[in-house]
């Protein structure tokens, strides 16, 4: 009976210890999971662009997954307050889920990639649907040791 009883305590012992005043290591970026529906990624590019037409914006089409812990890291910064301000005032932002790079991968190459060869991709088009950065686009896989204010310049520019 001894053993079944200290088998608790040692089992026990994490949760108590998570309840306890003791500090929880923070992440180095917030994350969020923003990608739905893949069914609706034509859509949701479609509608993005007709927007972008009129108010003049850029889009950014994130080719990515909830998965994805660099597209998950992505989508944190782009949800605080500092970067939505800055985005929200250029850019039309669409969260393509490209399952486990099976998924919509028509859309990549409709605007010049090569499928996804890493999450998250990330896409800048002109308010046209033209593709600003191309080469840059594929480079996104490491989202989550990016330092903030380097991510920040990259869309402020």
């Amino acid at each position: 009976m001894r053993c079944v009883v200290a088998a608790a305590i040692l089992l026990a012992a994490p949760c108590l210890a998570a309840d306890s005043a003791a500090p929880v290591a923070a992440l180095a970026h917030p994350e969020a999971r923003p990608f739905g529906d893949p069914d609706r990624a034509g859509r949701d590019v479609a509608e993005a662009l007709a927007r972008a037409k009129a108010n003049g914006h850029r889009v950014i089409l994130v080719f990515g997954a909830n998965w994805c812990h660099d597209s998950r890291a992505l989508a944190g910064w782009f949800a605080t307050p500092r970067f939505a301000a800055m985005l929200g005032s250029r850019y039309e932002i669409v969260w393509i889920d490209v399952g486990q790079k099976d998924r919509n991968l028509d859309l990549a190459r409709r605007f010049g990639l090569d499928g996804i060869k890493g999450t998250p991709t990330v896409l800048m088009l002109d308010s046209t649907g033209k593709p600003l950065n191309l080469a840059d686009a594929p480079r996104w896989h490491d989202a989550s040791t990016r330092k903030e204010d380097k991510i920040y310049r990259y869309f402020a520019r």
